[in-house]
């Protein structure tokens, strides 16, 4: 794979275009030492009648909402980071892509108390190519409950996606992929599951889903996006509450869901297989295609894929074309 610094192509800087390998800042650039900045995952996705940004209106308002709670003033707004991200597809001629637009402040000095610091916003765009294997998307991660708790919501800033927040993840899942699983689930300061290492969560028991409400975990966009396809395509009832791990040793189905990921089954959590009963071997086959897992993923893609017919001509909106 080619390096991410060695290719061709442009990045928006501060209102302007800069050729990819130029696109370069100082050492001592304030985020980079303190963590103190924020970002946004959006997807871009070739469908039928050309590409589309998915829902990126509502990831940009989150940029700039997640800026304002951390105090830190943006010079632009949402209409002209929006078209920036359009002309970043146009002009890297992509038609599959991941969008990363980037807060971060400059660095005209160092200290906690950020003052007298430039703030920066950037935009990237690049193939993100094959995220996860074929065989997670079908057959489903292994997890492991992770020591590491997820933020408490007087630690740090819970519906902010800021850069900082991103080294408590990385401990979760290093440790959990050292460990031979494929994902980290996080328990919240009071041990009730908050979300994946970079995920949030869903289980399904008896008909109907269920999530952590949105307290120590992120509010997710494709968290979002589900939990209204499960309630007015599938006709789903979803709650929205504090969950505890056994409930997800024991649900029917699990899976977790993020901009990169998409919808991903879960089939193992700390050596328990979800959906069977107990003392019952780990299968290793595919799920079944009319799980409400199964359903979900497809009708996603069907979404985010512009396919948007029947019951998904309402989510038009979430399309932007390029």
């Amino acid at each position: 794979m080619t390096p991410l610094y060695d290719r061709d192509g442009w990045i928006w800087l501060d209102g302007e275009w800069l050729p990819w390998r130029d696109a370069k800042t100082h050492l001592l650039t304030h985020t980079l030492h303190y963590g103190m900045g924020c970002f946004e995952g959006v997807r871009a996705y070739a469908g039928a009648h050309g590409t589309h940004l998915f829902r990126v209106a509502e990831h940009t308002r989150r940029l700039l909402d997640s800026a304002h709670a951390l105090d830190i003033p943006v010079a632009f707004d949402g209409e002209t980071l929006i078209e920036a991200q359009r002309q970043c597809l146009v002009r890297n001629e992509l038609r599959n892509a991941y969008l990363k637009p980037t807060v971060f402040f400059g660095a005209e000095g160092l200290g906690l108390r950020a003052k007298g610091l430039s703030v920066h916003v950037m935009i990237a765009a690049w193939d993100l190519g094959d995220y996860i294997s074929a065989e997670a998307a079908t057959l489903g991660l292994r997890a492991l409950t992770s020591s590491w708790a997820r933020h408490h919501v007087n630690i740090s800033l819970c519906r902010a996606k800021t850069n900082g927040h991103y080294v408590n993840s990385m401990l979760a899942l290093n440790t959990a992929v050292k460990a031979g699983f494929d994902e980290a689930i996080m328990l919240d300061p009071e041990g009730y599951v908050a979300e994946a290492s970079a995920a949030n969560v869903f289980l399904l028991r008896d008909g109907v889903l269920h999530t952590p409400e949105v307290t120590s975990c992120l509010q997710g966009i494709t968290r979002d996006s589900v939990i209204r396809l499960a309630r007015n395509v599938l006709g789903l009832e979803v709650r929205e509450r504090r969950i505890t791990r056994d409930e997800l040793y024991t649900a029917d189905e699990a899976f977790v869901t993020g901009t990169a990921a998409e919808i991903l089954p879960l089939r193992e959590l700390d050596g328990r297989h979800i959906g069977a009963r107990a003392g019952a071997p780990l299968p290793e086959q595919p799920i079944d295609l009319n799980s409400v897992t199964a359903q979900l993923q497809c009708l996603y893609r069907q979404v985010t894929r512009g396919e948007l017919e029947g019951r998904l001509t309402d989510y038009a909106a979430w399309l932007t074309p390029a």
